[in-house]
This record gives C-alpha cells, structure tokens and sequence, in this order.
C-alpha cells in the first residue's frame, strides 16, 4: 500500500510540475499546519491566565485568528488522543483507546484498514509531513507514520519521547544516532532538530498544498531545556523541590526521567522554546507568502501532566478545572485551542462552539475538498471559523473512556458533564452530574437532584462505544492491568 501511495505521489507531483512549468500555485486548497502541544493545560498560555510567564507569539495569533473556549482532547493521555484526531472517531470507537506499550520500541499500531487524516489528504493532492511524536505504531507495523504521512522526522515512541536528549530519532525509516548525546551528553536538543525539520518541509512544498503535523513533546516530562533559555528564568521562581531521575546507567533514556534541580525554572524555559518555535512556523508562512492560504492551529492533547518534577498546581496549568492528566474531569480533557487564518478568520473572535479532536477531520477534509467513505464521530468546524456560526453544526453529545486508572468514562451533552470512575471493577457505580455552566470546576454533583438527566447519560456510557478487544472495558482487563 505504502510503495503504491508512493509512486502515485510520484506521478501525481510530475504531472503537475508539466502544467505549472514551476509558476507559483493557483490551487484553491489551503495549507494545513496543525501544531500539537504535548500536556499543555488550559492555563499554560498567557492568552488564556497564565501569569508566571508570557506566551507572545502564541499570545499573538490569539488576537490575529480566533480563540476556542470549550475545545477539548481525544483523551486524557497521549496515544487515544492521537488516534482520535487521526480517525475522526471519539475513543468509544476509535481503534487505539489506551497507551499501549510494544518492546523494545513504539506502541499499539494503528489497523491498516483505518483511514487516517492524512490518507484521506493525500487522496486530495496534499503532501504530508509529521515532525514530533507518532505513538500510534512501532517501526515497520502497518501503523508506522510511513503509512500514513510522506515525511515523518521524529519520536516513533512516546515512552523514548520523554527525553529532549535522546539517543536516536526517526527520519522517515532511517533511525538517526544522535552521537552528541552519546552516554551523558546533552549535546542534541532533539525539540530543535525536528523544528527545523518541520521549517523545511514547508519551505519545500510553499508551491503545493500540504499537510504539516507537528506533535511537539513540549512540555512533557522530563523537564529539560537548552542553557540559554534556562537562563532566562533562572532566579524568577523558587524551586522547592528538586527532582532526582535517572542519570546514568544501561537505562538512561529509555523512559525513566532524568533529574532536574530546578523544575520550575525548566517547565517556564520549555515553554519558551514551544512559544519560540510557533512564531517561526508562522514567521515561515509570512517569509513565503503563503501565510493567507495556511489555517493554523496550536493546541494540546491532554491536560497539564505532574510528572519529572513538574508542578502545575504552582503554575495553575489548569485553570479554574478540575482535575489534570488521567483525569476526565474538564482538567484533563479541556485544551486551549487558537486557529490563525488571516484574511479567512477574523481577528480577535472568541467562540464557545463544543468540539473536539474527532472533530478535525472532517474539518479538514472540507476544507481540502477530500470525500471520505469511512464513518466519523467529528463534525466540520469549518462554518465556525469561517464566520458562518448559523450554518455549523453541533454535537448532540462528547464522550470519552479511559481504560487505565480503573476505568474511567465521560460524557458532555449541553452543558451538563457526566463522569464515572472504577467503572472496570464496579460497572454499576452511580455516576456525577455537573453543570458547567455555573459550575466549571465540577465542585458540586447534581446527580441526586436530576435523575432524567442521569438516566440519559448513563444510557450514552452504555450505547456510545464499540467492541475492541486490546481495550475490552472488562474485569479480565482490570485484572491485567492492576499487575502491571
């Protein structure tokens, strides 16, 4: 399949070099850069209360394109999030719904007869590149990125992309031995080496409509930036705890955190560094005057994470929510979202549209003119950002399952929010019921008080997932899991 996407791509890109004999491109197909932040919450951008330290590039497309209030994740962690913005199928059936690890390297693959998000671009005349963390398929499995993007530059693992200085990346298939960061060193900030990979891309393809993911792991534990940007925000914060890791030996760099004496200081320059590299993705854009014809969007996958030593109660990640990563209270669900398209989305707009990750494909695919047979759970949020509010449409219900912790389910229909946990060990366990429009913290559990609205959720968690037997919702499951 991979070899015969190829060639097509090849005649594809020949033909179209004999009819625009290298002239500038006069398609109608936008760009598509999709910037993905790893365990970012909803309060890590200054543009949406954080106040220890300042996002201003992102801060800026806040105000040139439109900022989405009620955004929200496939999921809680890394890889079901991944699958459900790939698939644009919520984690009740998309087919990757946990973190599932494969030795020595990679995870659970995706099916080869899922249609994913830049399948069904390249369908259309895209050319696509993925810079960052995949998580969705082990080296040479039907779900390597290679079956699904053209480029990919980057972390084939979640688990190996927990360290900013790893011994080797992926460039499409070839794995790359990083020797600057050989035994101890720190020689290779692997964020830069894919960041400038992703700049390239779009220099290379400015002529022809593409696709460009970038699933950065900023600012996923472990906690570490380059010196410089240490030094920015050394002696701004008092470090409390330090955080001792792993710092040598046969498994250093294989998962285990490496130790940061000033975690505080590290989480601030890391973002940084995040904020940095989005204002030269746009910067790119403008440089090559295609920023009008490129939609671009920077949001996270998940809720602020407290691992390595980080501390985002000290830096209020989550804002006024509940709950962070793991959780399906809205701290570990609801995600900032900004969409930059000048000329297309007017500046400044603020929009409380309820959508989610599934919610990008189709999105997408309209945008770029693609048709899919396959089924989706999103709903195109193209009227939205295009200002067309009256002909968008809406979600009757999200939801979410979670299989690690216990098991964990969710639902949003309105504005009320229902969760459930324990659910592999005690099913039958009565759910809480919150209203967010007057309480968005999920402080007070409304369910003895609205038994019909209780009933109708009860019956969604019920209804709204399919059958897949790596996460089966079943106490064999919950056995497994608890000896891990």
């Amino acid at each position: 399949m991979k070899r015969q996407r190829f060639v097509s791509k090849i005649c594809f890109f020949a033909f179209a070099s004999i009819i625009l004999l290298g002239q500038a491109r006069e398609s109608t197909q936008p760009n598509i850069v999709y910037i993905l932040a790893d365990d970012l919450g909803y309060g890590d951008l200054s543009s949406f209360g954080q106040t220890k330290f300042q996002t201003p590039e992102v801060d800026r497309l806040a105000e040139l394109g439109m900022v989405f209030t009620q955004h929200y994740s496939g999921s809680t962690v890394c890889a079901p999030s991944r699958s459900c913005l790939m698939t644009g199928l919520h984690t009740g059936h998309t087919p990757i719904r946990g973190n599932f690890e494969i030795q020595p390297e990679g995870q659970l693959p995706m099916p080869a007869d899922v249609q994913t998000l830049p399948q069904l671009l390249q369908e259309s005349g895209y050319v696509t590149g993925a810079f960052g963390k995949w998580g969705l398929g082990y080296p040479g499995s039907e779900g390597d990125p290679m079956n699904h993007f053209d480029v990919f530059y980057g972390f084939n693992c979640q688990r190996l992309g927990h360290h900013y200085y790893p011994y080797h990346l992926w460039d499409n298939e070839e794995k790359v031995i990083l020797e600057g960061n050989a035994g101890t060193a720190s020689g290779e900030y692997a964020p830069e080496l894919i960041h400038q990979k992703s700049l390239e891309f779009i220099e290379k393809n400015k002529d022809v409509p593409f696709f460009c993911y970038i699933p950065t792991i900023i600012p996923h534990a472990e906690l570490a930036a380059p010196e410089e940007d240490m030094e920015r925000f050394r002696g701004k914060f008092e470090e409390v705890k330090p955080f001792e890791g792993m710092d040598d030996g046969p498994k250093l760099r294989t998962g285990y955190y490496q130790s940061q004496a000033e975690p505080r200081t590290a989480f601030a320059a890391m973002m940084s560094v995040f904020d940095r590299h989005v204002g030269e993705v746009v910067a790119k854009l403008e440089e090559l005057g295609i920023a009008e014809n490129t939609l671009v969007i920077v949001t996270s996958d998940n809720g602020p994470h407290f691992e390595g030593g980080a501390d985002p109660d000290f830096f209020d990640s989550n804002g006024v929510f509940r709950g962070k990563k793991r959780d399906l209270y809205e701290g570990g669900v609801r995600v900032p979202m900004i969409a930059y398209w000048p000329g297309k989305i007017e500046a400044g707009e603020r929009s409380d549209l309820i959508s989610a990750f599934w919610d990008m494909m189709p999105t997408f695919a309209e945008m770029a003119g693609a048709e899919s047979s396959a089924k989706m759970d999103g709903l195109s949020m193209l009227p939205t950002l295009l200002g067309d509010v009256e002909n968008q449409k809406t979600h009757e219900y999200l939801y979410w399952e979670f299989h690690d912790k216990g098991g964990r389910q969710a639902v949003r229909l309105g504005n009320w929010k229902a969760v459930k946990y324990d659910v592999l060990k005690h099913p039958n366990r009565r759910l809480k019921l919150f209203d967010l429009s007057s309480d968005p913290s999920e402080s007070v559990n409304l369910a003895g008080s609205y038994p019909e609205v209780v009933e109708r959720m009860e019956k969604i968690m019920k209804n709204a997932r399919t059958h897949n037997e790596n996460f089966t919702f079943s106490l064999r499951q919950y056995d497994a899991e608890a000896k891990k």
